[in-house]
């Protein structure tokens, strides 16, 4: 494995029962920066980052981490190893305030005085609306702070990796700009981000680099900017017509 590939992927196949959805999947994530996992609707995105998490196994191929086999790896032990993964559906505890949602994602605090201060302050200046909706149930929250509330607990404990799928769905324009500029600033820190996105816009705008999906594979990757300037080729991989 490539020491700058933080993440990586080697002919990975998933069968999810009687079907065959992941055919071989080749994917590198190069260490502190964005890469962009891209694709039409049942490309095997989701798959993908399920079968990172160990969610669902890889029946053939290899995923390496850090330099690290974690193929067979319980879910548990991939996040233990600093691997952060916000779902699709965000995975908050609706009933749950915006505090006890933060806190229960902080294993090593038991109560939120013990979240690290520092740490919390960051994050609210990342996501004002967490610290505003601090006491609120979550279930109560719009879509978009919904969203910043399941990235802000993905990060309450120092990551290595973060994995988000479709991070800007439903989303509003000027809540997508808040995300943009809170991924640029994860990225700044140090953080590692993998995103699949079905927003070109917001992907051109962030992504370092990019791997297309069709069809249980990666059909394309390299620099996001050369993806960005290519509309050829933005139409015959995406089916785009921007």
């Amino acid at each position: 494995m490539n020491k700058d590939n933080l993440l990586a992927l080697e002919g990975v196949h998933t069968h999810i029962g009687a079907y065959h959805i992941l055919h071989g999947v080749d994917l590198q994530v190069p260490r502190g920066q964005l890469t962009m996992l891209l694709g039409r609707n049942g490309a095997g995105k989701t798959t993908t980052l399920r079968t990172i998490m160990g969610l669902w196994k890889a029946s053939r191929g290899r995923i390496a981490f850090n330099g690290q086999d974690i193929t067979a790896a319980p879910t548990p032990q991939i996040a233990g190893r600093g691997v952060a993964y916000v779902p699709e559906n965000m995975g908050i505890f609706a009933d749950l305030t915006v505090r006890e949602n933060m806190l229960l994602a902080a294993r090593s605090a038991k109560h939120a005085g013990q979240i690290d201060e520092q740490r919390l302050k960051w994050i609210f200046s990342l996501f004002p609306a967490v610290e505003k909706f601090w006491n609120h149930p979550a279930g109560k929250l719009s879509g978009g702070q919904k969203q910043m509330l399941a990235v802000s607990r993905s990060i309450v404990e120092p990551r290595e990796l973060l994995i988000i799928d479709e991070p800007s769905k439903g989303l509003a324009p000027a809540i997508i700009n808040n995300m943009i500029e809170a991924f640029g600033e994860l990225k700044r820190s140090g953080v590692t981000i993998l995103l699949v996105e079905q927003n070109f816009n917001f992907a051109k705008r962030l992504g370092d680099t990019v791997a297309v999906m069709d069809n249980g594979q990666v059909v394309h990757a390299g620099g996001m900017k050369e993806l960005a300037e290519d509309e050829e080729l933005q139409h015959s991989l995406l089916g785009l017509a921007l």
